[in-house]
């Protein structure tokens, strides 16, 4: 199966596909049936609640997405009711849009999901400025929406009691995607000609998409006491399939070597190729194992099984001194070991496939799950402590408020037409707190929107059947609602057309309406990309030295874990895996703002080179520490020599340093661990021995070269 072919099964049995058929069945249901019964205004109302709500229903814990809908119900009835006797009087209607607009932003210092609740609520204020209500009809409006949210409420539940499992094998699924594209990118590191820069530009960013997806593993697993406490069964077997995954994805960043000098000494044999054949192979297996997760299917019986071309791997190695005398080949003999790692533990995965497998029980158990889960605080005093000109959150809260009302301005002093209030949509949903993420979404926005435009105006001036035009607004709107939050260009390259077919149905001239969505959407990009860059902006280079503090600390965590190790003290898994995805939450969170950061105006971004370098060495640390860890730990428990622990040492106070360089209070920084007491093995020091002396070393070198570059980030 070819890479198209198996993402676009990904796409068709993945979770976005799922909610955007949903999301248009619960949409178009209440609006065909009122239609039918000659109340077609009724219906679209109760479709707006059922859509507003759907906005609400991201994945994650069930309980979680109840009561998120619940929330969004109360507060849509009460932006219903106040909108509709607001928007009687233009300097009232101008009010809320400011204060609402407020409000509604600050909801998202309590996580993405109450952040969806308050873009909702904002959805349907916007919607209701230009209906013409009376007072009566207001009242109607709301019950009507509320009961739109209820339908979509009710639907919703439903759909998770027939398939409970269903999320957490999509989510399961795509985490393996992504863990098997992160392999393959590793592949490219092996193939000779290869950019290194690039490689690690490709493997950073893919590591922020790998940290995603186990993240929202992790809700959804982690928070679900059904799955976690099942003992037998499908709940039990993605709880294990995901504890090895993590496992698996470790084993994979710790292939970390000296790629330049892996080609300088080996390049000619042609053995690296045959190491990167080896991982490719080994990525796509792991990628159709992924696939047979997210579509819920059997995995083929015959399994997966690259022993024979491991040994053969062996076997090359093993003759290459023959071929070269003097030729030291430990480094690849490492290789190869690493190799086996991955394949027993893609193989530990595949017993998802068999629940009555024993090692379930084994496995699982070790681990304290509520602890890898962060908890949300939904106290007052966190809402209250962000009402300061200090807080991202009310900059840009009191940034959103302002520029909205300064859009429902211009849209009423001097816009003429009768979907004005597009302006104060765009404005709403394109400005984003860092003025990176505005300017993208932006140009989304604009590219989606006249292409889109382009593709409706084809198909209704070459498509004249209604039925037709039905049929393809319907393929549109699965669409549209699939990609909404995974490629926002593509929703809105579909919901224009949805839209203009739309009108066109209810009897609307669709030229007339593309150009006014066209102008009201040039003037609200443009207002929120000026907002982003003059009013309160905030720049990624000014959010760095937190992302760096938080790599820094988490790699120094992960390191005295290893010391620990090291000295003989035993490993307790959970804490070290704890310690291991601290360091793959805050290396993912640093490469993404620097992928922000390079995105935003030459003149806003500061030592990007420098910050690229810092990024590129974290990495290079925490695989290295992963080596190491997993060479220490299978080895039998002993205290190393004094020679041995004293570069650890060292690496623990160049990082202690650059950790208080970065701004960490002094009491908050680690003892450095003393080397005495220690007594020397009594063992002979073999080969082995020496390159685990040699890996030390080049720990304690990386982690002064963190220290030097993090002053060159801060000059």
């Amino acid at each position: 199966m070819n890479l198209d072919s198996r993402r676009l099964q990904y796409f068709l049995f993945g979770q976005n596909f799922a909610d955007g058929v949903r999301i248009t069945l619960v949409v178009l249901v209440p609006a065909l049936l009122f239609l039918y019964l000659g109340q077609t205004q009724a219906g679209i109302t109760i479709s707006l609640g059922a859509l507003c709500v759907s906005v609400t229903d991201l994945p994650g814990p069930l309980r979680h997405r109840r009561a998120g809908m619940l929330v969004c119900l109360a507060c849509m009835l009460v932006v219903a009711l106040v909108t509709g006797f607001a928007r009687l009087n233009h300097v009232l209607m101008g009010a809320e849009v400011l204060v609402f607009s407020f409000i509604f932003t600050m909801f998202t210092v309590y996580g993405a999901r109450a952040g969806a609740v308050g873009s909702a609520a904002m959805l349907i204020m916007i919607l209701m400025m230009d209906q013409p209500l009376s007072p009566r009809q207001v009242l109607e409006y709301a019950a009507l929406v509320t009961g739109g949210g209820l339908w979509y409420l009710g639907f919703s539940l439903a759909v998770n009691r027939l398939q409970p499992y269903r999320p957490a094998q999509r989510a399961l699924g795509e985490c393996i995607h992504a863990i098997a594209e992160f392999l393959r990118l590793k592949a490219a590191f092996y193939h000779s000609g290869t950019d290194l820069t690039t490689a690690y530009r490709n493997l950073v960013a893919q590591q922020v998409v790998v940290n995603e997806k186990q993240d929202a593993v992790r809700q959804i697993l982690f928070k679900s006491r059904q799955l976690v406490e099942e003992t037998t069964g499908t709940g039990r077997a993605l709880v294990f399939a995901f504890v090895e995954t993590v496992d698996l994805y470790e084993h994979i960043t710790a292939t970390y070597y000296d790629y330049a000098a892996l080609h300088a000494r080996f390049g000619r044999t042609g053995i690296l190729q045959e190491v990167a054949g080896l991982i490719e192979q080994m990525a796509s297996e792991l990628d159709s194992i992924g696939l047979a997760v997210h579509a819920n299917r059997r995995y083929p019986a015959d399994g997966f099984d690259l022993v024979p071309q491991l040994d053969q791997l062996k076997a090359h190695i093993d003759g290459l001194p023959e071929r070269e005398p003097g030729l030291n080949t430990l480094v690849l003999k490492k290789v190869l070991v690493n190799l086996r790692n991955m394949h027993q533990e893609v193989q530990a995965v595949l017993a998802y496939f068999n629940p009555q497998a024993p090692i379930y029980q084994q496995s699982t158990d070790q681990l304290e799950y509520s602890r890898f889960v962060s908890r949300q605080d939904l106290s007052l005093r966190l809402l209250l402590d962000n009402l300061s000109p200090h807080s991202a959150v009310f900059k840009h809260s009191l940034r959103m408020g302002l520029v909205c009302l300064l859009g429902f301005v211009v849209a009423r002093l001097f816009v003429v037409g009768n979907h004005s209030y597009w302006i104060v949509m765009t404005i709403a949903f394109m400005l984003k707190p860092g003025f990176s993420l505005t300017k993208e979404r932006n140009v989304q926005r604009i590219l989606g929107t006249l292409g889109g435009g382009l593709v409706g105006v084809g198909i209704l001036l070459l498509v004249h059947n209604t039925h037709a035009q039905f049929a393809l607004m319907v393929l549109l709107m699965v669409g549209a609602y699939s990609f909404q939050r995974s490629n926002y260009v593509v929703s809105v390259f579909l919901m224009t057309p949805y839209i203009l077919i739309l009108f066109s149905l209810m009897g609307l001239g669709f030229r007339s309406l593309l150009q006014e969505r066209l102008l009201d959407t040039a003037i609200g990009c443009a207002i929120a990309v000026a907002a982003g860059y003059l009013l309160f902006p905030t720049w990624e280079s000014d959010q760095l030295h937190t992302f760096m503090r938080d790599v820094v600390r988490a790699n120094l965590r992960y390191l005295q874990q290893l010391a620990d190790n090291l000295a003989g003290h035993p490993r307790q898994l959970t804490e070290y895996k704890l310690a291991r995805k601290e360091v793959y939450v805050s290396s993912a969170n640093l490469a993404a703002a620097f992928q922000r950061m390079i995105s935003e105006p030459k003149s806003k971004r500061r030592n990007s080179e420098e910050v690229h370098q810092f990024v590129v060495l974290n990495h290079i640390l925490a695989s290295n520490i992963a080596t190491l860890t997993a060479a220490v730990t299978a080895a039998r428990p002993a205290a190393r020599r004094p020679e041995q622990l004293r570069p650890v040492q060292q690496a623990i106070a160049a990082l202690a340093t650059s950790l208080h360089k970065l701004g960490e209070e002094s009491e908050n920084l680690p003892a450095v661990p003393a080397v005495a007491g220690h007594h020397p093995s009594t063992e002979a020091a073999g080969e082995d021995d020496q390159q685990l002396t040699e890996q030390l070393a080049f720990i304690r070198t990386v982690s002064h070269d963190i220290s030097k570059i993090t002053d060159a980030v801060l000059a």
